[in-house]
């Protein structure tokens, strides 16, 4: 999930360097829900690995 969190990010700046400034708002707001969805999974995963 990390791993499309970086893809998004890598392309809103490409698009925010090639001027397309609506793709590039889209895609840094996936980027950031991708990425707080992964912190999220990761907590409770290591949560999950120290309980059991």
């Amino acid at each position: 999930m990390l791993r499309w969190a970086l893809i998004a990010l890598v392309i809103a700046l490409i698009a925010g360097i090639l001027g397309f400034g609506g793709i590039a708002g889209a895609a840094v707001g996936i980027a950031k829900i991708l990425f707080y969805v992964f912190v999220v999974i990761f907590v409770i995963g290591l949560i999950a690995h120290l309980v059991g």
